[in-house]
């Protein structure tokens, strides 16, 4: 669908959503290619959750002006993407570890999961600075009320999969983002070989 909208857009000379759904396609189709170099298996739930973001988050948001038709759009897309960068801190944290929850207990997971969460926000933030500065493009928005209201929202988010992460190793807990942290181990058993459940 990406690709003849891509291709639809470049006949009718409309460069910008081409580009944009160009971009789309290429990040949505990345994870697939990052897993099998990495040899992990990523789950399908991650997999549509990264799909749904990427296309909000540039099909939509870009090519179709949600940002701007929507007040919520920006507030929606920074707090799910920040719960999912707090999930992928608390599993890649929790990798390294090899699921020994002795040698990382929940707190210090939690906290690392929350600091990632926020430094690829504040990233995003210089992103969108530098973006502004030097092309002329306004995604800013507001100025400094646009940066910071992000960064309240990425906050938000960053203790949602922080939290989540908290929740899976202190309680065992499998509903909601822990269900995805539990996929994400049953399919990679080989990163988590200390893991003592209860």
């Amino acid at each position: 669908m990406l690709l003849c909208f891509a291709g639809g857009a470049v006949l009718l000379g409309r460069w910008h959503p081409a580009f944009v759904a160009s971009v789309t396609l290429v990040l949505s189709i990345a994870p697939l290619v990052l897993s099998r170099w990495a040899q992990v298996v990523v789950p399908p739930s991650f997999i549509a959750a990264i799909v749904l973001f990427v296309g909000g988050t540039l099909f939509l948001g870009e090519a179709f002006d949600f940002y701007e038709r929507f007040w919520w759009w920006d507030i929606a897309m920074h707090g799910s993407s920040a719960v999912g960068f707090g999930l992928v801190g608390f599993v890649l944290i929790f990798m390294m570890f090899q699921g020994d929850t002795y040698a990382a207990p929940p707190w210090a997971v939690a906290l690392f999961a929350f600091s990632f969460a926020m430094a690829v926000g504040a990233l995003w933030e210089v992103f969108e600075f530098a973006m502004d500065q030097l092309f002329g493009l306004n995604m800013q928005k507001s100025g400094l009320l646009d940066t910071m209201g992000d960064l309240i929202v990425d906050a938000i988010g960053a203790l949602v999969g922080a939290g989540s992460g908290w929740l899976y190793l202190r309680f065992q807990g499998r509903r909601g983002p822990m269900a995805l942290i539990e996929e994400f181990v049953r399919k990679n058993p080989r990163f988590f070989t200390r893991l003592r459940r209860k």
